[in-house]
C-alpha cells in the first residue's frame, strides 16, 4: 500500500509492517527508536515491524510504501535495508540516478518491488562500513543472531560459541567494519527493546524485566537507569507517547517563530514559564535532544533555505542576526561542512549535498 500524508507532530507511529518511509519535505528532526536524526529531505528510511517513528515538527510530507512479507524476504539481501546495525541507515534519492524515475507517484506506486530493488544497489554503491558483500552477509547474519537472542543474556564466549557453530569469526569482523563490539550491539538491542516495553506497555516493570531476560528487576531497574539516566518508571512518565503533554508543539511553535533573533535559553524558559533548568531537563526528557540544538537546527535548516533565495550571503547573516558575515560563515561551515558561498553556488547549479 502507498500513501503521501503529513504526519501530526510528537504522535508516534507503529511499524507494523515492512514499511518504506520516503521523505519528500520537512526540515524538523526525526526519533526512531528513541534516537533522533536531523536532514532528512529526498531520503529514504526502510524500518521494520516493531519499529517507531515520530516527527518533531509540523511541516513534513511523507510518502510510504507497506510491503508484503513475503516480497521484503524472497532476497536475503533486504536485510542491509530494514536492519539498522549503528543508527539509522537511508538511501539519498538524489544520489542514485535509477531511484528519480520512481519519484512520481504513478510510478512509485507500480513498482514496489522493483524500488526495493535499486535501493539494494544504491545502499551498496553507498556502502557505509566499507565491506565487501560476503562480510555484509555475515554480519547481517549475526545481527538475526542478536534479534533472536537478545533477552538470554548470552556471555561472550556462549555468543563466540554460538558464531563459530555457523562459521563465523565475529568478533573481529563486527570490531573490524563497525568499529563496536558484539556484546555492545546486543546490550543496545536489549536496551531499545526495554524502552519500548517500558514506553509503550501497561505491563509492569517486574514484568519487563523478566521479559528481557533479568532475574532480579531490582537489577534491572539499576542497569536501566545506569544506560538511560531514568529509573524504568521515570522513562514511562517522561516518554508520554500518547501525547497529553503539548510541551513539543509549544516549543517547537516558539522555536520556530523566534530562533533567527533569539538564541537565549532563557528568552524560551520564560515564553514556556519555566525555569533555564527545568526547560533544558524536560526537553531532553521529552524530546531526546538538547535546546540549544534544537536552536541551532532551526538556524541551519532556515540558512540553507535563505542560501537557496536571492539573498547574498551578507544579507542572510543579518536576518539571521549575526554580527558579521564571517561569523555567520563560520557558524554555517563548522555545523554542515561547507561555506555558505559555496553551498549557494552549489544549490544555484542544481547540485548542492545533503548535510
Amino acid at each position: 500500500m502507498v500513501r503521501k500524508f503529513n504526519p501530526e507532530i510528537n504522535k508516534v507511529y507503529f511499524i507494523n509492517q515492512y514499511t518504506l518511509f520516503h521523505i519528500l519535505s520537512g526540515s524538523g528532526s526525526i526519533q526512531v527508536d528513541f534516537k533522533n536524526y536531523t536532514d532528512w529531505k529526498d531520503k529514504a528510511i526502510y524500518l521494520e515491524k516493531g519499529q517507531y517513528i515520530k516527527f518533531l515538527s509540523e511541516d513534513f510530507e511523507v510518502r510510504t510504501i507497506e510491503f508484503p512479507n513475503k516480497d521484503v524476504f524472497e532476497n536475503r539481501d533486504v536485510r542491509v535495508l530494514f536492519k539498522h546495525l549503528i543508527s539509522l541507515g537511508y538511501i539519498n534519492f538524489k544520489e542514485c540516478v535509477d531511484c528519480e524515475k520512481y519519484l512520481s507517484q504513478s510510478l512509485f506506486e507500480g513498482n514496489t518491488r522493483q524500488i526495493m530493488d535499486v535501493s539494494l544497489k544504491q545502499w551498496f554503491w553507498q556502502n557505509p562500513f566499507n565491506a565487501s558483500k560476503s562480510e555484509y552477509q555475515i554480519i547481517f547474519d549475526i545481527k538475526d543472531v542478536i534479534d533472536k537472542e537478545y533477552p538470554n543474556h548470552l556471555t561472550n564466549a556462549e555468543l563466540e560459541a554460538l558464531f563459530r557453530e555457523n562459521g563465523y569469526q565475529a568478533h573481529a569482523l563486527i570490531k573490524d567494519k563497525l568499529g563496536i563490539t558484539v556484546k555492545s550491539m546486543l546490550e543496545e538491542k536489549r536496551l531499545v527493546e526495554s524502552k519500548k516495553d517500558v514506553a509503550f506497555t501497561d505491563k509492569s516493570i517486574q514484568e519487563v524485566s523478566y521479559d528481557m531476560g533479568f532475574k532480579d528487576p531490582a537489577y534491572f531497574n539499576r542497569v536501566f537507569k545506569k544506560r538511560t539516566g531514568y529509573s524504568p518508571t521515570q522513562f514511562r512518565e517522561n516518554f508520554d507517547f500518547e501525547r497529553k503533554d503539548p510541551f513539543v508543539e509549544d516549543l517547537v511553535f516558539l522555536l520556530r517563530e523566534h530562533h533567527m533573533q533569539e538564541r537565549s535559553l532563557a528568552f524560551y524558559a520564560d515564553k514556556m514559564n519555566l525555569s533555564v533548568k527545568a526547560l533544558a531537563k524536560k526537553t531532553r526528557d521529552k524530546m531526546n535532544d538538547s535546546l540549544g540544538r534544537l536552536i541551532r537546527n532551526e538556524l541551519i535548516n532556515t540558512s540553507k533555505k535563505l542560501l537557496s533565495s536571492d539573498a547574498s550571503v551578507k544579507e542572510i547573516s543579518i536576518a539571521l542576526g549575526f554580527e558579521e558575515p564571517n561569523h555567520f560563515s563560520s557558524f554555517f561551515k563548522q555545523y554542515t561542512g561547507s561555506n555558505p558561498s559555496k553551498f549557494k553556488l552549489e544549490k544555484v547549479q542544481g547540485n548542492a549535498p545533503f548535510l
